[in-house]
């Protein structure tokens, strides 16, 4: 009667979500303080004070009617030459507004490209570990998620193992970096033998192969670390970016697509991510967030303080005996479990109200995401419970 698979994935949250909602009940039941909540990516720092500013000054001074009134379909063409302006500046991309679609956020983004340009049969590339969603938003466009082994212990690109991964049938590769689990920064040099090899595979097989570059969470770099911009070092390139980390504003949906201008048939390329958010109901983002990000589009909100936590979490754990991955930005710890089964691992660690998620639907069992966007007491006050847990494995 209904579209099975979408029932399914109704019935059973993620496994963050899961894990987020089990949280809710715990603290309801114990108080907030008492458990230690690193379950979801949810910013703890607050929107730098230009958006409230922002927000104010529109009601105030802009015409009701024309500031909650639809926009264009693919965003308002002011907005969408500041942010073309902003990313030529930074980046040196050469893109206008013509090259941009503006979404309701990054998973708006990337639904809206994977139905763009996937068909049933298509093959698209994510490097373990991946965001969970991926493979529910490539389900519905009918083509198969191929996982590719990342280098071992730095979960840099291995690019053996995508030479072996690439077929006639690749469509597209995914690429997010910083990393959503492991807050790796994938190097400029891998980066470039990543484009050369593509290059190599597009030529040999005489189709495009697309990178997808995942951006939620490049305003989130620590120690001067270069994040490489892709339109820089490939033609056939889709950005999907959003502002949910950067400035703060995860439950305000809002972000876009740039559509490279150097893509191959860009025309048709671009028309088609117009034709896919049409389908897919994804015109004209919300209005007024559009406007707000116009303003506030040089500002981020202080993520020092992720930083300081990231060090604090680090230092502490691996003194412990913890092996985890050294993060170069977004706010996530990718631990290594302390035994096989990191799903029994984290049903042991609730017992000492520690709420790490289990990577297993990341790609890469035997680890837990531990996000530290939190109150740094939080991460003071948690640090007995992990020394506990580690103690149960001695």
């Amino acid at each position: 009667m209904y579209t099975e698979s979408l029932v399914n994935y109704g019935k059973v949250r993620s496994e963050i979500r899961d894990l987020f909602e089990y949280g809710m009940k715990r603290k309801a039941e114990i108080g907030a303080e008492n458990v230690y909540d690193f379950s979801i990516g949810n910013p703890s720092v607050p929107a730098p004070a230009c958006v409230d500013e922002t927000i104010k000054e529109l009601v105030n001074d802009f015409d009701s009617v024309a500031l909650h009134g639809y926009t264009s379909a693919q965003g308002d063409p002011v907005v969408r030459k500041t942010i073309a302006d902003y990313v030529n500046e930074r980046f040196g991309a050469g893109i206008s507004a013509d090259n941009i679609y503006m979404t309701c956020g990054a998973a708006a983004s990337l639904t809206i490209v994977l139905n763009a340009i996937l068909q049933q049969g298509d093959e698209c590339i994510a490097i373990k570990p991946y965001f969970p969603e991926y493979r529910v938003f490539l389900d519905r466009t009918g083509a198969k998620l191929v996982e590719v082994d990342p280098e071992d212990k730095t979960l840099q690109i291995d690019i053996e193992n995508m030479k072996a991964a690439i077929t006639n049938k690749t469509k597209a590769v995914i690429i997010n970096s910083p990393n959503n689990p492991s807050g790796v920064v994938y190097k400029k040099e891998n980066i470039e033998a990543l484009c050369q090899l593509l290059n190599e595979k597009e030529k040999e097989y005489g189709h495009p192969i697309f990178i997808i570059t995942d951006e939620p969470y490049r305003e989130l770099v620590y120690d001067d670390i270069e994040v490489p911009y892709m339109i820089n070092y490939y033609d056939n390139v889709f950005v999907c970016y959003s502002y949910s980390k950067a400035l703060s504003l995860p439950g305000e949906r809002i972000g876009y697509i740039i559509v490279s201008p150097k893509m191959a048939d860009y025309a048709d390329a671009y028309a088609a991510v117009c034709g896919s958010g049409r389908a897919l109901g994804y015109v004209c983002a919300p209005a007024l967030w559009q406007r707000v990000i116009a303003k506030c589009i040089d500002q981020t909100a202080d993520t020092s303080i992720y930083k300081k936590n990231r060090d604090l979490l680090y230092n502490e754990l691996t003194n412990m005996g913890f092996e985890c991955v050294y993060p170069d930005g977004a706010f996530y710890l990718f631990v290594k479990a302390l035994e096989t089964d990191s799903r029994a691992f984290s049903e042991k660690a609730k017992k000492h109200e520690l709420l790490l998620v289990p990577a297993d639907s990341f790609g890469s069992p035997g680890y837990v995401r531990v996000s530290y966007c939190v109150n740094t007491k939080q991460i003071e006050d948690a640090l007995p419970a992990f020394k506990a847990l580690a103690e149960e494995y001695r």
